[in-house]
């Protein structure tokens, strides 16, 4: 099967080619590779660009273009495939995505041309969790602040107050993906007491992890700890508002893995601008990278890092495999259980 691989600053193609001679096979091919041009920082810039507002949004990747041929599988991370990326190949039969998000695959476009576009789940699972109860920690202790202030030449101690520990708290959960329930493993030895809004999680996932479901105002009020890990969609954009920090205990914190836009970030800052809520731990932020002049860089009580709590070297090697998987059962069966149109290219 004709493979067109395309590397990137965060999954190079080394890691896809090594993943397909694994699950396919070292005689599975033929496969060719290709690298999406710029900086680690211009893809990351690209990629958030697109999903806000779709792959045709940034510029054609031409060396992607005049790679394609006759591939009939393309495998992509980050990289844009819009329109005019499908229409230069021909014989094109899936687009195999190393993420969840199809942000940078115009998926009607290849709907209308018969391709079965797959995204993976799962890939970054544990390393998301693991960012998260870092977050926790770091912020409830004053960790970084503490950091910062000894490599500046001081030795600071104050933190307003001595930090509180996870261990026996109320953490709550929006959202209890992948995510939610890996990082709920992690808890378990910290016997929390954990709450979780999130109307498509099971009961029985919530009893295997000792959680109670929670309506969202009252997670809010309870919770000692407060994890944002659900997916963005357009039910859930901005989900998280003035309302839920105004029901926060002063000495609650908020963490957010997932997506800016599940919240409401201006009323976030001003709850903690204004000491409403005792601090934050944030791995994801409107503006990626935040400018020079953010009000955010100056805040004392919010730890802030730089969206990267899945790029991690287990991700990557997951992700290729996964995607290899996919590649693998199109070219034994003929289709992908997994396409997100796999309904509609049954009809067709």
């Amino acid at each position: 099967m004709r493979t067109l691989v395309v590397g990137d600053r965060f999954i190079p193609a080394a890691v896809h080619l090594d993943a397909l001679a694994e699950v396919c096979g070292p005689q599975f091919g033929p496969v060719r590779t290709v690298d999406w041009s710029g900086s680690k920082a211009d893809q990351h810039t690209a990629q958030q660009l697109m999903e806000r507002e779709g792959p045709a949004a940034v510029p054609v990747p031409g060396e992607i273009v005049d790679a394609l041929d006759d591939a009939e599988v393309l495998a992509v991370h980050f990289a844009p495939v819009p329109r005019a990326v499908l229409a230069a190949a021909p014989e094109l039969r899936a687009v195999c995505v190393a993420r969840a998000g199809l942000e940078n695959v115009d998926v009607a476009a290849a709907t209308e041309r018969g391709i079965a576009v797959v995204p993976v789940s799962g890939r970054n699972a544990s390393g998301v969790a693991e960012m998260a109860l870092g977050l926790m920690l770091a912020e409830a202790r004053g960790i970084a602040r503490a950091d910062a202030s000894v490599k500046s030449g001081g030795w600071r101690k104050d933190f307003g107050g001595p930090g509180p520990e996870i261990g026996g708290s109320t953490v709550g959960f929006v959202g209890m993906g992948r995510v939610g329930r890996e990082l709920a493993r992690l808890l378990r030895g910290f016997g929390v007491r954990l709450l979780v809004h999130d109307p498509q999680v099971s009961d029985a996932v919530l009893a295997e992890h000792g959680a109670s479901r929670a309506a969202l105002d009252t997670l809010f009020l309870e919770s000692d700890f407060v994890q944002v890990l659900a997916r963005l969609t357009p039910g859930s954009e901005r989900l998280i508002g003035a309302r839920q920090f105004a029901l926060m205990k002063h000495t609650a914190y908020f963490f957010n893995t997932a997506r800016s836009r599940l919240v409401d970030t201006g009323a976030l800052y001003e709850a903690l601008a204004t000491g409403s809520i005792a601090g934050a731990g944030l791995d994801v932020h409107d503006q990626e990278p935040l400018p020079a002049d953010s009000p955010w860089r100056a805040l004392d009580n919010t730890t802030l890092t730089t969206h990267y709590a899945g790029d991690t070297t287990v991700t990557n090697q997951r992700s290729a495999l996964l995607v290899a998987r996919a590649v693998d059962e199109l070219a034994r069966t003929g289709r992908c259980r997994a396409a997100v149109n796999a309904h509609a290219l049954d009809r067709t």
